[in-house]
């Protein structure tokens, strides 16, 4: 069995690449169970662990599962909070092929997901694109967005103007403009696409700010107490995500509006299923706004740690 690091995953993968295997991986057989939460008793606070597996049944088949550890009072130790592992194995024969980095797998399939979403839903002449928070999904958000639209200005924001600063010089990319933006309201009525990355629990984007034709892309909220765009935000877009069942259940800019039926559900035009197989039209015209909400799901692990798997014994 293979140990592949961080650095392996950076080296195999181009986002380009990713993009195109997870549009064949939500038009593939590939089986997804329920996420397991598992409660670990701790002297502090409770740890979880979590199992995220999937199978491919069509094709080359591939067998995987993310192993995922939350132990909050980590931070006492000055330890990371959350670790994690993806195990690749042959769905031929169960024999382990390899682990690797959980978070770095994470990171890339969750920003070329977005990148998928913006394939189809965001205007095909985007050319100014917002970064909303200066994490470490960030760069990899801009860069995926990046090679699906020929964007030639990118504005961040983050609410420590030095992250967003710093984000800058790590992004700087031959041929794009690169700016800080004063206020987050400036640059929002500005662009043509709009992607968040942030842990905020109050909404940051407000849809009295989306001009016409903009596509906002709503990546950090996993909890339903997430926010991070307001009721007409929603109301004003069309609607999708990434699955179905995990936005209604886990995503706040989703689940909120359902409750206070600001919206209903058949306001969900879609999920990645259902426009990467071509059951419904994503954007519809130019002066559309377009919403994409995702919450992550295993096919995209198994996606990205195939694509991974395949470079390295190429």
């Amino acid at each position: 069995m293979r140990i592949v690091s961080a650095d392996d995953i950076q080296n195999a993968l181009t986002y380009r690449a990713l993009i195109d295997a997870l549009d064949e991986a939500f038009r593939s057989e590939i089986a997804v169970p329920m996420r397991h939460h598992h409660t670990i008793p701790t002297e502090g606070a409770d740890a979880t662990l979590l199992l995220m597996p999937a199978w491919k049944k069509d094709g080359e088949r591939y067998l995987g599962c993310k192993i995922v550890t939350v132990f909050p009072d980590n931070a006492k130790q000055q330890r990371p909070s959350v670790y994690g592992q993806y195990l690749l194995l042959s769905g031929e024969t169960g024999e382990p092929l390899a682990m690797m980095d959980g978070r770095t797998l994470t990171a890339w399939r969750t920003a070329c997901a977005s990148a998928l979403a913006s394939r189809y839903l965001s205007r095909e002449d985007a050319a100014h694109l917002v970064m909303v928070g200066a994490g470490a999904l960030a760069p990899h958000l801009i860069r995926a967005h990046l090679s699906v639209r020929p964007i030639r200005r990118v504005t961040l924001w983050n609410r420590t103007r030095a992250r967003a600063v710093s984000l800058g010089f790590g992004i700087a990319v031959a041929g794009i403009e690169v700016d800080i933006a004063e206020t987050l309201e400036e640059a929002v009525r500005e662009a043509d696409i709009v992607s968040c990355a942030t842990l905020s629990t109050q909404p940051l984007i407000l849809g009295a700010w989306l001009k016409k034709g903009a596509h906002l892309d709503l990546v950090g909220g996993f909890t339903s107490k997430m926010r991070e765009a307001d009721d007409q935000a929603v109301k004003r877009a069309r609607i999708f995500v990434d699955t179905r069942a995990g936005a209604a259940k886990e995503a706040g800019d989703i689940v909120v509006p359902l409750k206070k039926k600001i919206i209903e559900p058949k306001a969900i035009k879609g999920d990645l299923f259902d426009l990467t197989r071509g059951k419904v039209k994503g954007r519809t015209s130019a002066s559309q706004i377009t919403l994409f909400k995702s919450v992550g799901t295993a096919i995209e692990d198994l996606a990205a740690a195939m694509l991974v798997w395949k470079q390295l014994s190429a």
